[in-house]
C-alpha cells in the first residue's frame, strides 16, 4: 500500500473510534497549516523560483499572496503555488518558534494533543497529484510528532477534514478543553462548539471577540494554555 492510500485508508477507519488520550489533564486541540507549522520561507522562495516575485521581495505568506494575487491570472499562479508548498515543498517548512517546547511540555504534564486540519487530499492545481495528507503526516514523521522521546502524539489522535464544518464537528467529538488556529474565522463560526477555550495564534489587529484569547507566539500560548511564564 502507498503512502498515500496508508493516510487515507487510516484516516477512513477511525472515523468513529473513541480517541487515545491520558487519564486527566488537557485536551488540547490545534490546527497545523500555519498553526504549528511555518511556510512564509517556503512561499516567498518558490514565488521567486516561478517569477511571480521580485527577488528581493520580504513578506509573510499572505503578503506572496496578496502581490500574487494581483498578477495576470493571479488566483491560478497562487493555488498551482500552494499545491506544491503543501505538497511536494512541506519538508522545507519549519515548526514556529516555541512549538518544540510546547510539544514537550505537553507530553510531561500528560496532555493530551489533537491535531484537527481541514485539508483536502490533494490540490486542484497541482499536476503531481502528490496526497496532501500523506505529505503532512511525512512531516509530523520527520519532526518526531510520534516518538515517544520528544512529543509522543498518538497518531490516532491526527485528523484531516474536508470541509470547515467537518473540522468543527471534528472538534466537537473530541471534547478538546483549548482549541488553537490561525484562523479567526474558525474560532468564531458560529458553528464553533461551546464551552471550549479558543485560541488565536497571530496578531490581535481589529479582533475583539468576547472570549477568544489571541496569543502573538507560541510562548503567549504556553503562558496562556499551561499557565507557563513567557520567557
Amino acid at each position: 500500500m502507498t503512502r498515500a492510500a496508508s493516510a487515507d485508508a487510516g484516516v477512513a477507519s477511525r472515523r468513529d473510534r473513541a480517541p487515545a488520550s491520558h487519564a486527566g489533564g488537557l485536551r488540547l486541540g490545534i490546527d497545523f497549516d500555519n498553526t504549528l507549522i511555518a511556510y512564509d520561507r517556503v512561499f516567498r522562495a518558490q514565488a521567486r523560483a516561478r517569477k511571480l516575485l521580485s527577488g528581493g521581495f520580504r513578506g509573510s505568506k499572505q503578503a506572496v499572496r496578496d502581490a500574487v494575487r494581483l498578477l495576470p491570472d493571479g488566483e491560478i499562479a497562487w493555488q498551482r503555488l500552494q499545491g506544491y508548498v503543501y505538497g511536494q515543498g512541506i519538508g522545507e517548512a519549519a515548526l514556529f518558534a516555541g512549538v518544540d517546547r510546547f510539544l514537550r511540555r505537553c507530553r510531561q504534564a500528560g496532555h493530551t494533543v489533537f491535531i484537527v486540519s481541514h485539508k483536502t487530499e490533494y490540490a486542484n492545481y497541482d499536476p503531481t497529484r502528490v496526497n496532501l495528507r500523506a505529505a503532512a503526516l511525512g512531516f509530523m514523521e520527520m519532526h518526531g510528532f510520534f516518538d515517544p522521546r520528544r512529543y509522543a502524539i498518538a497518531r490516532e489522535n491526527v485528523f484531516f477534514e474536508g470541509t470547515r464544518a467537518d473540522k468543527l464537528a471534528r472538534i466537537a467529538a473530541l471534547r478538546c478543553t483549548h482549541f488553537v488556529d490561525d484562523l479567526v474565522e474558525v474560532l468564531t463560526d458560529p458553528g464553533f462548539p461551546a464551552g471550549i477555550e479558543r485560541v488565536l495564534f497571530g496578531r490581535a489587529g481589529n479582533t475583539r471577540t468576547p472570549g477568544l484569547r489571541v496569543c502573538a507566539s507560541w510562548r503567549e500560548i504556553a503562558a496562556a494554555v499551561l499557565a507557563e511564564a513567557p520567557r
